[in-house]
């Protein structure tokens, strides 16, 4: 350990821009052996691991940094499941740089451990290898039922088949994994690494129902009839508008309907309301790693231009910076400091969106500048197909309210320290509860929800 001087800090490889616009594959090459270990032979193995902190699931970072160094990727692969729902997918798309590599020791001048390089490494040499993460017998005689299959679903389905806890899993889509599978594109996450994890699941004696959506295919009676307790893990799927005149035009989409849709073709289905972008002026508005899905789709669908707009600067940009990175890379224009005034609509058809150039504030109290508006600086972009890709927010199905389950002012699901809903029986984790955020912060919202859940009926 202690390498920092002698190797420096590498990125996995990326497959070459031209290749990688012709198609939905994953962009990023899996480290070798020989690479994993230099790299994690890096780590300072700190007493008080700042990246272990920093990290919502409190991974054993240094530990299986450790290993993977001394070349034991059995104990790495045990250390890295052992508190991680699906760590091969974290490894991929979490945002390393404002988490635990974001909080490296290594960041004030040599760079920090590739970290989330390492963690895939670990897991997907492991399943090569024909390792596999463990489950319990189901030996309770106590049956959970699981809403949603999102990240927080599928972890807390994890943590409770871990304790021998019968699961049945109800997605209201034609495919499990939430997020995972129709919100991140497959050049982030290839959905068979999701669908693996699905069957291990499975395997474990988790029933899995699509296509039934609760309070419709399935009556709230007959679940509280055959489940000792109720985990919520249904996301915020509600796509958000920049309420502007004229964003109801017919060519003005959410970016969970363009993604979704394309997702869908990509599985082979047939769509309806298909968004075809090929040859188009797109542009997407948001600066987000939503916003950065969508303008890289974008670009794979042959869009004439791709522009993003974003209403502050490069710097407070809220998405991962890697996916800024590829985006620019892939030919995506970056158009900075402009928010949305109107956009101008012809035949139902928005043409071209209305900006206004904005500066930042002095930082305020919290250190956040605010947004405000150049006064007379209004100006026209055109553009043939517009994506909102400003965030979402939690739906407020009917099924809560005949459940007696409160919930906020802004429709999340109010739990207590416990996960605890306002019916005893239920519980939920994820964006459902603390609004749009990261797959990780869901993935641990579902793990302790289910430890609560396993303390309730043991």
């Amino acid at each position: 350990m202690l390498n920092f001087t002698k190797f420096e800090r590498v990125n996995p490889n990326k497959r070459d821009v031209l290749q990688r616009l012709k198609d939905f594959n994953e962009v990023y090459e899996v480290f070798g052996q020989n690479k994993a270990k230099e790299q994690a032979d890096r780590c300072m193995q700190c007493g008080d691991p700042y990246c272990h902190s920093k990290c919502p699931l409190h991974n054993f970072i240094p530990a299986w940094l450790k290993q993977t160094a001394e070349k034991n990727l059995e104990l790495a692969f045990a250390l890295s499941n052992e508190t991680s729902p699906f760590p091969e997918i974290l490894g991929k798309i979490c945002p390393h740089d404002v988490l635990c590599e974001g909080d490296c020791s290594l960041n004030t001048g040599h760079g920090a451990v590739s970290i989330g390089a390492i963690e895939t490494h670990i897991n997907e040499i492991g399943f090569e290898q024909g390792l596999k993460p463990k489950f319990a017998p189901i030996s309770l005689n106590k049956k959970v039922a699981i809403i949603g299959s999102g990240p927080a679903g599928i972890s807390a389905a994890t943590f409770l088949l871990r304790k021998g806890i019968a699961v049945e899993m109800f997605e209201r889509d034609d495919k499990a994994g939430g997020l995972l599978t129709y919100g991140i594109p497959g050049f982030k996450l290839d959905k068979n690494v999701v669908d693996r994890r699905i069957n291990w699941l499975l395997e474990a004696g988790m029933r899995l129902h699509v296509n039934c959506e609760i309070g419709k295919d399935k009556s709230i009676s007959d679940l509280e009839k055959e489940f000792d307790a109720v985990f919520l893990g249904i996301g915020a799927t509600l796509g958000r508008k920049a309420k502007v005149p004229g964003e109801d035009a017919d060519n003005v989409h959410l970016a969970i309907d363009f993604l979704k849709r394309i997702q869908k073709r990509n599985f082979g289905q047939k769509v309806e309301d298909f968004i075809d972008v090929k040859d188009k002026n797109v542009i997407v508005i948001g600066g987000g790693d939503t916003a950065m899905d969508c303008v890289r789709t974008s670009v794979r669908e042959k869009a004439k231009t791709v522009k993003c707009l974003y209403r502050r600067d490069e710097a407070n940009m809220p998405g991962s910076k890697k996916e800024v990175i590829n985006a620019k890379e892939e030919g995506v224009e970056y158009i900075f400091n402009v928010s949305p005034k109107s956009i101008k609509v012809e035949n139902k058809k928005a043409v071209a969106i209305e900006l206004q150039e904005t500066t930042l504030s002095e930082p305020d109290e919290s250190g956040r500048q605010r947004v405000e508006i150049v006064e007379g600086s209004e100006y026209f972009e055109e553009a043939d197909v517009i994506i909102m890709a400003l965030g979402f927010s939690p739906e407020v199905p009917s099924f809560l309210k005949q459940m007696n389950i409160e919930t906020n002012s802004w429709g999340g699901i109010v739990v207590d320290d416990n996960f605890k809903t306002s019916n005893d029986r239920y519980y939920a984790g994820g964006d459902c509860r603390r609004g749009a955020h990261l797959a990780v912060t869901a993935a641990a919202d579902g793990r302790e929800a289910a430890k609560e859940i396993i303390k309730a009926l043991s």
